[in-house]
């Protein structure tokens, strides 16, 4: 069941995090196990509320929702001894005795806000990252995907322990009264727009925060790629969850002689994957709620369709479109489209092309579409984005060892694999300095008073590149050290005058 009472659920979850259960590795590691359970026993539960909330394909459902988060949890479950063991940084001779390593604390009590347009991958994956790094969460679910939230808030009580891990359901008043408590780690996926307010309500407690947003993600296409291999990609992108994706293609760059070629092909392309009707297709979605649907459709209306652009209110369809003969000032082109519209932006060459990405927001994606080395570097290094991806779509947020997130107005933070972890533990530098009488001989020069011959050999001490790696070349160097310090200090004495 769902929590209503925030100050409350906060408390509750501070005081187990204060009693130290969740920094347990064995407590965290049954509690992954527990999610992956939940995942792999209620499937069919999960596809119908996704089916409910956004008309998705089982199939769909599994590899883009579900199968993501059980195989971050693997990963987690993999790495987790290695992660949460403590670093061993490089050390300088000034430390030569001493231990110097770095804790992976978790930060306390994490918020995760998530996402109704994946509503369980864009909530569970963060959350499991969360409860990965030893933390206790506070999930709140979309309100949007009203089937998916209501889902999680039933069964994670089921089988997560309730101390370390509630659920939080509601709208924007609930979300208001939960963003006043005191949190130690805000994440959430969404808006621009609504990543404002959460980072304006984070600043009042200095709370960090990761935010995932999203933004115009363009997609520039030139002669040399294999025209029907990079539609079918662009189209693939663009029609996942009915363009309701933070990475889907927003628009097309390419030249005016290219747009002409597309339209026959992508016609094709969506025949292929949806058949001579899209609209009953069991593959195809739906826009999630009326708002969304209104807004989709004015961008179509009025603007120059190239295929696609049906629309029906009663079952919130939008076909696949492309808009051709689109201008940089028109409604499509202001603001994040979330749909299957696809408008197509006229340029010359890759140089027409970052000029135009870069005179607009940072996309939390960027695709290209290029057999030409030279053009592909240019775009790569003049350009700022989230991630890329060359000669496909969205397939670069699958690999675990890469980190998602945006830049600049497409978000800030990372997460995915190690990421997810990094991300929900703070790094505690620890230094533990030896109490020897060889160690204080060693460190005396840092004492007053202080003379020129304590400052030379001080600034020897300090000096960067002298790194020591290694816990074998450490020892062998403590022991070198304190055979070679006895026959030593009666020079340095001399030599600095001290």
């Amino acid at each position: 069941m769902s929590v209503k009472n925030p100050e409350h659920v906060v408390n509750e979850l501070r005081n187990t995090f204060n009693s130290g259960k969740t920094k347990s590795v064995n407590y965290r590691i049954k509690q992954l196990k527990a999610l992956l359970n939940l995942l792999d026993e209620n499937t069919d539960l999960i596809a119908d509320a996704l089916e409910k909330d956004l008309r998705k394909n089982k199939i769909e459902s599994i590899l883009m929702e579900i199968d993501v988060v059980k195989n971050e949890i693997k990963y987690y479950l993999m790495h987790i001894h290695d992660w949460t063991r403590p670093e061993k940084p490089t050390k300088g001779l000034a430390n030569v005795l001493d231990s110097v390593y770095i804790l992976n604390d978790p930060y306390g009590v994490v918020l995760v806000l998530g996402a109704w347009n994946y509503p369980l991958q864009l909530a569970v994956s963060p959350f499991a990252g969360a409860i990965c790094a030893g933390n206790c969460v506070l999930l709140k679910p979309s309100e949007v995907s009203s089937a998916t939230s209501k889902f999680l808030a039933e069964y994670i009580p089921k089988y997560l322990d309730s101390d370390s891990y509630k659920v939080y359901e509601g709208g924007v008043p609930e979300t208001t009264e939960l963003l006043k408590q005191r949190f130690d780690y805000i994440f959430y996926t969404g808006s621009p727009g609504v990543g404002k307010i959460i980072l304006k309500a984070a600043s009042e407690f200095l709370t960090p925060v990761t935010l995932e947003l999203g933004g115009k993600s363009p997609v520039y296409l030139d002669k040399s790629a294999e025209l029907d291999v990079a539609i079918r990609r662009i189209l693939w992108g663009k029609c996942a969850n009915s363009g309701q994706t933070c990475v889907a293609p927003d628009y097309l760059l390419c030249s005016k002689e290219l747009e002409e070629k597309i339209i026959p092909i992508a016609k094709n392309v969506i025949k292929d994957f949806f058949g001579e009707n899209p609209k009953d297709s069991p593959f195809y979605g739906r826009i999630v709620n009326d708002r969304h649907f209104q807004r989709l459709a004015a961008l179509i209306k009025g603007a120059n369709v190239g295929c696609g652009g049906d629309v029906d209110p009663s079952e919130k369809f939008i076909s696949p479109t492309i808009l051709t003969g689109v201008k940089s000032t028109d409604p499509v082109m202001l603001e994040e489209i979330f749909g299957p519209i696809l408008p197509i932006v006229n340029v010359q060459n890759a140089y027409e092309a970052i000029e135009f990405i870069n005179s607009r927001e940072k996309p939390l994606a960027l695709y290209i579409f290029s057999n030409n080395k030279k053009d592909i570097d240019q775009i790569l290094k003049n350009t700022s984005s989230g991630g890329v991806c060359i000669n496909d779509t969205i397939m670069h947020i699958v690999p675990l060892g890469l980190p998602f997130g945006g830049v600049g107005n497409s978000g800030m933070g990372k997460y995915h694999g190690k990421y997810s972890f990094e991300t929900f533990v703070h790094k505690k530098s620890v230094l533990q300095k030896n109490l020897s009488q060889i160690g204080e001989l060693l460190g005396s020069p840092k004492y007053p008073p202080y003379t020129q011959g304590k400052l030379r050999y001080l600034q020897l001490m300090l000096t960067p590149g002298m790194d020591i790696r290694g816990r074998f070349m450490s020892r062998l160097l403590t022991f070198t050290c304190g055979v070679a310090f006895v026959l030593l200090v009666q020079y340095f004495k001399n030599f600095f005058k001290f």
